[in-house]
């Protein structure tokens, strides 16, 4: 028998904010059963559930591991956009000029998540 992953962790200095973020930008909810000042924040999306654990440390350097975003109804740009407009900040872009690339972001603490092209910018470029 073989594992499967139940969900991403990120540890975190306020769960119920991280997880707020995250919630919105995956289009996803967190747990009914998490409230502001909860020590740990459960968010549900499509395909993925993401857990918030705040801890006393402070982010101190790049992440190992990161989350790739596909955005499914706007393109990469768009979705960009709407991101930063929520909060997130641009800290790389690898944008290039025959419209491949992705770019690179940090969420509300500081950690690292990119945003890819779209299945329908993938396929119209093929």
């Amino acid at each position: 028998m073989t594992s499967l992953v139940r969900h991403l962790t990120f540890d975190c200095s306020d769960a119920y904010r991280q997880a707020t973020f995250w919630a919105e930008v995956l289009g996803g909810k967190i747990s009914d059963e998490d409230f502001p000042g909860d020590p740990e924040a459960l968010v549900t999306a499509e395909g993925m559930t993401l857990l918030f654990v705040t801890v006393p440390d402070a982010k101190s350097v790049k992440n190992r591991v990161h989350v790739d975003l596909q955005p499914q109804d706007r393109t990469r740009d768009e979705e960009v956009e709407r991101v930063v407009g929520l909060g997130a900040k641009i800290v790389g872009d690898h944008r290039k000029p025959d419209g491949r690339g992705w770019v690179t972001l940090t969420d509300l603490e500081g950690n690292e998540f990119c945003v890819e092209r779209s299945a329908a910018e993938r396929s119209s470029a093929e």
